[in-house]
């Protein structure tokens, strides 16, 4: 628990060190789901907004560590489903001086989001409004769209410098301080759960490819960073190992869909069988019951499955 700028304890802020403030986001009312990280300085950052619902959580967590609604100087999203970015035009309403900044692909559907939250709607159906809320537009102007690589600047010669790593989705960055070291790998390198330890991919349709993701964690491994900065969830000291964990699980997950595409499974069975076979690398699926449904809600099998389904349809229909 860290202690705000007025004293009062905060529950849901945890310092990293090097001016690092993991905020917990609590998205749809749980804790460890999602996080956003806060970089103090001269000029402030914050790193993923959460959901929409989320908002008035992270603006009080950026108040509690002295941000005032005039000084935070910038908001990055390493991409724009709603759990990282839902929250983003409630965000800049709050800190009307920061600028808001994606990658080129996905500017257009923060500053238009309809038709990224009708396309949500008919994933998520009734549950969309309980786990994310409504996503709500930020002004065209104040967004700054960022190509292959990018700077965003942190003050006193410190950089956040963003790296597009498609794979996820074909909006991602991944994002390194200068400072620390730390990469900030949104979903790429898949999601962690601390209680436990398991990594599991993400790979949701429509833009799963495998080819580009194995690519992207790639980068992120010649990138060499010192930690690493899990959106879903925390920080992770073995970098290395992480990421090659990350490549392996990707492929695991891919076998084992190839398999039951092969042999005529439709979706729902092809759940079942992936499921059933990765269960055994997953310690969360075996201990107390929330553990185990916080787990799918990071990294749900039918997602992941139908993702790499659509992508097998396109390579090889």
């Amino acid at each position: 628990m860290t202690t705000g700028r007025s004293g009062v304890p905060v529950d849901n802020i945890t310092a990293l060190g090097g001016d690092v403030y993991e905020i917990d986001t609590k998205m749809a009312g749980f804790s460890g789901i999602t996080a956003g990280y806060l970089i103090l300085g001269d000029r402030p950052c914050l790193v993923e907004t959460g959901t929409s619902t989320s908002a008035p959580v992270v603006r009080d967590a950026i108040a509690s560590l002295g941000v005032g609604p005039d000084d935070l100087a910038t908001v990055v999203v390493t991409h724009i489903h709603l759990d990282h970015a839902g929250g983003v035009g409630d965000i800049a309403r709050h800190f009307p001086s920061a600028q808001i900044v994606v990658h080129e692909k996905g500017a257009r559907h923060l500053a238009e989001p309809g038709r990224l939250m009708a396309s949500a709607r008919m994933v998520w159906g009734d549950r969309l409004d309980t786990l994310f809320g409504e996503m709500s537009p930020t002004e065209a102007e104040r967004i700054v769209a960022l190509g292959d690589t990018g700077t965003i600047d942190l003050g006193n010669g410190r950089t956040l410098n963003s790296h597009y790593s498609p794979g996820h989705a074909k909006h991602h960055v991944g994002l390194i301080d200068s400072a620390t070291g730390d990469l900030y790998v949104g979903d790429a390198a898949g999601v962690y759960l601390p209680e436990t330890g398991d990594l599991r991919p993400a790979t949701p349709p429509p833009d799963f490819d495998l080819d580009i993701a194995l690519g992207s964690i790639g980068l992120f491994k010649a990138l060499q960073p010192q930690r690493l900065l899990f959106s879903h969830y925390g920080p992770v000291d073995a970098v290395q190992d992480t990421l090659e964990r990350s490549a392996e699980e990707l492929r695991v997950w891919v076998d084992l869909t190839r398999q039951a595409k092969s042999e005529g499974m439709d979706l729902d069975h092809a759940v079942a069988m992936v499921r059933d076979r990765t269960k055994e690398r997953y310690s969360a699926l075996t201990a107390d019951e929330a553990t185990a449904e916080q787990f799918e809600l990071l990294s749900g099998a039918p997602s992941n499955v139908a993702g790499i389904l659509h992508w097998l349809d396109r390579v090889s229909p």
